[in-house]
């Protein structure tokens, strides 16, 4: 009996604790299992070299009206062997500061010769690189790519996500045939779903009708 009891209680305190999103959020998986899901901000694999604040798990969280979107977008990918693959999505305020105060820090290139090579450190701000607000933060935008079932490997865009230069603006032309074809498939599938490019990123795009266009979150990203 004690041992029931003891059982009870600590699924009882699970579901207290567990996150409760703000209306019209939703965890992709819930919608859209198959897509998957490599949040980049999570881990050591971004610009900065190590997790970033308000990244407690591997869950991404976006607006139900994205998610549904995203859904559709990835049963049409689905038919030609390839899948979604999503870096990041919501991104919390939190986040955004740690960027920042990143950006003041002009010894810490830790990752300089992977994510901005010709980048000076003290330009980010300048160039639109680091930003004290972020499109992420309204909850309807997306980083991500196109990868192939059967390898799991990404197509190849022309340049790594997040690199910081002219090499990752979609209409970049210094690329291979096949690379321009990748971003175009990524981006008119995109576009033909409602959502909008970013003119300077390959990977980065937002719903045209999102539903908070003028609110930043703040709440963690952490798994419910």
């Amino acid at each position: 009996m004690k041992k029931i009891i003891y059982l009870i209680i600590v699924l009882f305190s699970f579901i207290l604790n567990a996150q409760k999103l703000p209306k019209k959020f939703v965890y992709l998986e819930d919608i859209a299992p198959s897509i998957r899901i490599e949040l980049r901000y999570f881990s050591n694999n971004n610009f900065i070299g190590k997790p970033i604040d308000g990244y407690n798990s591997n869950s991404l969280i976006i607006t139900r009206e994205t998610a549904k979107s995203l859904k559709k977008i990835q049963q049409e990918l689905l038919q030609k062997e390839l899948s979604l693959k999503i870096f990041d999505g919501y991104r919390p305020q939190q986040a955004v500061d740690h960027f920042v105060r990143w950006a003041k820090v002009l010894k810490d290139t830790l990752m300089k010769a992977q994510y901005y090579p010709k980048v000076k450190k003290n330009s980010l701000f300048e160039y639109g690189y680091i930003a004290a607000k972020s499109g992420h933060s309204r909850g309807s935008t997306i980083d991500l790519t196109i990868i192939n079932i059967k390898t799991d490997q990404a197509l190849d865009m022309g340049s790594a996500y997040d690199f910081f230069g002219i090499q990752s603006h979609p209409l970049y032309q210094n690329i291979s045939k096949k690379q321009k074809q990748n971003r175009m498939l990524l981006r008119e599938i995109m576009l033909n779903n409602g959502f909008k490019p970013y003119e300077n990123e390959w990977w980065h795009f937002t719903l045209k009708k999102e539903p908070f266009p003028n609110t930043y979150f703040k709440f963690p990203i952490s798994k419910n």
